[in-house]
């Protein structure tokens, strides 16, 4: 594409200068596409996306699966890995028809402390807690407290309001489309209310990391702060067992290349 790109803005200087340029660049590729074993072959794209500078974002994640797979970095074990090897493999999800109001998020009151579950997540999650108010509701709505984000690792002090709520946002750790896809589509919706307002696949995060995850799986985000990734796939994990949800191959491989390095992780228990 460089090739291509640079031969139109010379194009001006001369049939021939650009046939010399063709010739040279086909010989150039011949001799870098030649290496002869899988390793050289996928260490020579990994130059070339960085060479192609903007591309390589694009281009590496494509081919981290291939390099783990063929450098052992899928090969794992542990509790973590022999719950995740339970679940189906499907990789004909669909996300059509979903609705996240489906899921009923906020709408209920298990617990019945007249408070929805963000209230009791972020009293849950966070340290130095007050609230609004010593009776009624305002006794279980949280006025402030400090958050350490598992997700980025820091430190962060919230302050109820309009413009300050938002830098905690609970997470739904499998993410509610993600679930949508991989089974809770044929769920009646009590099953599907109890999903989205469970606490064991709940967590206070950082707000803007909460956003940029969205509703990726675990083969396209995991959190910056590398110290809690296990945990964080061993609890995905969990979740799907729990709720008989599956996984796909490109999700399994992505969770197995974060346990490789820590093969004594097991499931976190429900309830914690």
């Amino acid at each position: 594409m460089a090739s291509r790109r640079s031969g139109g803005r010379s194009g001006g200087s001369g049939g021939r200068g650009k046939g010399r340029g063709s010739s040279s660049s086909a010989r150039f590729r011949k001799r870098w596409l030649s290496g002869t074993t899988l390793l050289e072959r996928i260490l020579i794209l990994i130059v070339l996306a960085v060479v192609g500078g903007t591309s390589a974002g694009v281009a590496l994640p494509e081919l981290s699966d291939t390099v783990d797979r063929f450098t052992g970095g899928t090969a794992a074990s542990g509790p973590a890995v022999d719950v995740l090897n339970t679940l189906t493999v499907d990789d004909a999800q669909s996300a059509d028809g979903y609705d996240r109001d489906s899921f009923g998020y906020r709408e209920t009151d298990d617990d019945g402390n007249g408070c929805d579950i963000r209230e009791d997540i972020l009293a849950r999650d966070m340290t130095e807690v007050t609230y609004r108010g010593l009776t009624g509701q305002s006794a279980c709505q949280v006025k402030s407290g400090t958050l350490q984000d598992p997700y980025t690792g820091k430190t962060i002090h919230f302050t109820r309001g309009v413009q300050t709520s938002t830098a905690v946002q609970i997470d739904h750790v499998v993410a509610l489309e993600n679930a949508w896809q991989s089974g809770a589509k044929s769920w009646d919706t009590a099953k599907r209310y109890r999903f989205g307002n469970d606490p064991y696949n709940l967590l206070a995060v950082d707000g803007p990391a909460n956003q940029e995850k969205s509703s990726s799986s675990a083969a396209y985000w995991l959190p910056t702060n590398g110290d809690y990734r296990c945990e964080y796939v061993a609890r995905q994990i969990g979740v799907k067992a729990k709720y008989g949800l599956s996984v796909t191959s490109q999700e399994k491989d992505a969770m197995l290349s974060v346990l490789h390095s820590c093969p004594a992780q097991s499931v976190p228990e429900d309830g914690q």
